[in-house]
């Protein structure tokens, strides 16, 4: 919902630092892996319950995963690159709520219902991807990307929102995953009905 919003605001100064690891030989799929250790990392400190740490990881994870893309965009995108780029995504996604579940015995329902929801949004989200692409269709609504992103109620922007959320608030952990995970499977209705009258033909 937010994330085309905020492309007109964040790609000028990512793309310029882009420009600049580019230049000094980095590549994208690098900074995809690199991202993805450091995600996976805050999520390991929130369940060693160092939640600060984990909080100041998932910041530098969606930092690198935003210059993944700047500096493809200077080298050009990949396909490799694209696939590398979704699945560290969803990744890093369902291993926040688990950092937090394994953090606390009174998370765990919670934190598996939010990693389910956002199991069936990326499966939206991918089925929709797939059969716009098969019918040629394009957008650049979220930047220039390997494949057809679809707009929706829950997405990048809102996840990282909430994570920040629940590291600022362990407490209402509960609380918050249920709320996202409605907020998700919205998305996914949301979208079906998007798909309805796109691919309905």
């Amino acid at each position: 919902m937010l994330d085309a919003k905020l492309r007109p605001l964040i790609d000028p100064p990512l793309n310029a630092i882009g420009r600049t690891l580019a230049g000094a030989g980095v590549s994208a799929n690098a900074l995809t892996f690199t991202g993805l250790a450091l995600g996976l990392a805050g999520a390991a400190a929130i369940a060693l319950g160092h939640i600060g740490w984990g909080l100041a990881l998932i910041i530098a994870n969606r930092l690198l995963d935003g210059l993944d893309g700047a500096v493809a965009r200077v080298r050009g995108p990949s396909d490799l690159g694209g696939y590398f780029d979704i699945v560290a995504d969803f990744a890093f996604y369902v291993s926040i709520p688990l950092g937090f579940g394994i953090l606390a015995p009174a998370n765990a329902l919670p934190a598996l219902v939010l990693v389910a929801s956002f199991v069936l949004t990326g499966v939206s989200f991918l089925a929709f991807a797939v059969i716009a692409g098969k019918r040629g269709a394009t957008t650049e609504a979220h930047g220039k990307k390997s494949f057809f992103y679809s707009t929706g109620l829950a997405e990048g922007t809102e996840t990282i929102l909430v994570f920040i959320a629940m590291c600022l608030m362990p407490a209402w952990f509960a609380g918050l995953a249920y709320a996202y995970a409605a907020l998700c499977v919205l998305t996914v209705f949301q979208r079906s009905a998007m798909a309805v009258v796109a691919f309905s033909d």
